[in-house]
């Protein structure tokens, strides 16, 4: 079939053109750049899609479980659907200029890390169980509180972008506009103070997964680098929860810097940490 011609250099070359695009805006706003930024993002999105379902399809199972492969193909794949979904609204917003690279990131380092499927999903005694609810939960809870993480990154550099750009009076094109700094700091809050809850879920179902599974035949290594850099940058990002909900009047600058570094930090070492170690599936493990 001609659907399972569809690879992932497919979508990531459209994505390409489509990030290319959007930074173009930046030389000079025009309707027919915004045009092609979203043309292309969606002609990547339709082949994106196409090949997630037949990689469902092949292994009979939700792509939020069928591999680390395609888990981080599903984070791209809400991440445009969040972009198109944006710039629909608002065509003024240059949130392609911030989004697609996250999404090239995520789609090249997709083709670095396990297409397998996940052993602890495989396992007869959790099928058994009806433990796959509880693995669906545990990626599912993953998924939302990264893309919340994503979009606390994007929220706060477009933060200390337009803080610069107010205090020096130049940087982007006068045409090129942003969200007000108050809006970008409530954003910006709001998507730490909901993106680490529900990580804290999705952790929590994998702990518990793992414990179960450590019962049985399957045996998973809670001493793992990517299990304890995973726990070393959620406690990063409890660390910035805690100290939002608990500071009244924090500096909207100082909020921005430390979620750059916060998300950034946990970013990088979920997604490189499955690169390097070729193993991204014990991530989902717990």
């Amino acid at each position: 079939m001609e659907m399972e011609k569809v690879s992932v250099f497919c979508f990531l070359a459209s994505y390409v053109v489509a990030t290319a695009f959007a930074f173009l805006r930046f030389r000079g706003q025009s309707r027919l750049n915004h045009s092609l930024t979203v043309g292309a993002s969606l002609a990547g999105m339709a082949a994106h899609t196409i090949y997630l379902l037949v990689r469902s399809r092949n292994a009979d199972l939700p792509p939020l479980m069928a591999s680390s492969h395609d888990w981080l193909l599903v984070l791209a794949w809400v991440a445009v659907l969040i972009y198109l979904f944006l710039t629909m609204l608002d065509w003024e917003l240059p949130l392609g200029a911030f989004l697609l690279p996250v999404v090239l990131v995520l789609v090249s380092a997709s083709r670095f890390v396990s297409l397998e499927p996940n052993e602890l999903v495989s396992a007869q005694e959790l099928s058994a169980q009806a433990a796959r609810g509880w693995v669906m939960l545990h990626v599912s809870m993953l998924t939302f509180g990264i893309v919340g993480v994503i979009g606390g990154l994007i929220l706060a550099m477009m933060y200390l972008i337009q803080h610069r750009r107010l205090k020096h009076k130049h940087g982007l094109q006068q045409d090129i506009s942003l969200p007000s700094l108050a809006r970008l700091a409530r954003w910006n809050w709001w998507a730490v103070v909901v993106s680490v809850p529900t990580l804290t879920l999705g952790l929590a179902a994998g702990v518990l997964l793992g414990i179960v599974v450590k019962r049985s035949a399957t045996q998973l290594s809670f001493d793992d680098p990517l299990v304890i850099g995973s726990g070393i940058s959620w406690l990063v990002m409890l660390g910035l929860f805690c100290w939002l909900v608990s500071t009244k009047r924090a500096a909207a600058k100082q909020v921005a810097l430390l979620t750059v570094w916060a998300c950034g930090f946990l970013l990088l070492t979920i997604v490189g940490l499955q690169v390097l170690t070729g193993s991204g599936h014990k991530l989902l493990e717990g």
